[in-house]
């Protein structure tokens, strides 16, 4: 009963960070020359990770993120049957979230700025495979290190944790907006491209495997370098 709260509030998560961070680029648009709506959506993320981490970061650690489930998981912080649980969750919870938005936007008759449920893409790069990809680990590399870092036992940061969190994938999304549209989360990139291409839109399916292999071996490497720099840490104070 434990894993399956744990899932629920995964999925619970996910969909908050859809509908919240993906529908606020749907309204406002995310076009870097007009900053205003690039600055909320890149707020939007941020906050909701902020809020999403005080709700059920107490149940299930408010990873709402395969990425980050991976760098637990290769860090040791939990077991490969709930890794999957975790993954299929937050899937499930990406993809009601961007069922919600198609209901808000189609029977409110409101325009999605983004021309895809706030999909990623690499047309900020030109379209190069290389490029987004590398955006995409650099990144998920940043955020999942300091993850680690902050929701490690010796960090001692307490409550403040979900708050540098939530202020990091601000952060991020701030550079990588106007490259990728910013994934670091391959259930946040799966629930827009679904719904794109169930309206026509193609592309960001296309483009999919990007924004899950970038973000995915991000993770694994903030892990591997979490693991390292821990392990010097913890030889010093021998």
């Amino acid at each position: 009963m434990n894993a399956i709260k744990k899932y629920v509030a995964e999925c619970i998560g996910t969909m908050a960070l859809v509908i919240l961070g993906c529908g606020t680029a749907m309204l406002v648009g995310c076009d870097a020359a007009n900053g205003g709506g690039y600055i909320l959506t890149a707020l939007a993320f941020g906050l909701t990770i902020v809020g999403m981490a005080y709700c059920v970061g107490n149940i299930s650690g408010c990873h709402i993120n395969p990425a980050v489930s991976l760098g637990v998981l290769l860090s040791g912080g939990m077991t490969v049957a709930d890794f999957v649980g975790y993954v299929i969750s937050q899937c499930i919870g990406a993809l009601l979230g961007s069922g919600v938005l198609a209901g808000i936007f189609s029977f409110g008759n409101v325009t999605d700025q983004t021309g895809g449920f706030g999909s990623n893409g690499l047309a900020g790069v030109n379209g190069s495979i290389f490029a987004g990809l590398l955006v995409e680990i650099v990144l998920t590399f940043f955020f999942v290190l300091t993850i680690l870092g902050v929701t490690s036992k010796k960090a001692g940061h307490g409550s403040f944790g979900g708050i540098v969190i939530g202020f990091t994938l601000v952060l991020v999304h701030i550079l990588g907006i106007g490259l990728t549209g910013t994934s670091v989360n391959p259930a946040r990139s799966l629930g827009p491209a679904v719904f794109a291409a169930l309206t026509g839109n193609t592309t960001p399916i296309v483009q999919l495997w990007v924004f899950i292999v970038g973000p995915l071996v991000g993770a694994a490497l903030a892990a591997g370098c979490y693991k390292f720099l821990e392990s010097e840490s913890k030889e010093e104070t021998k």
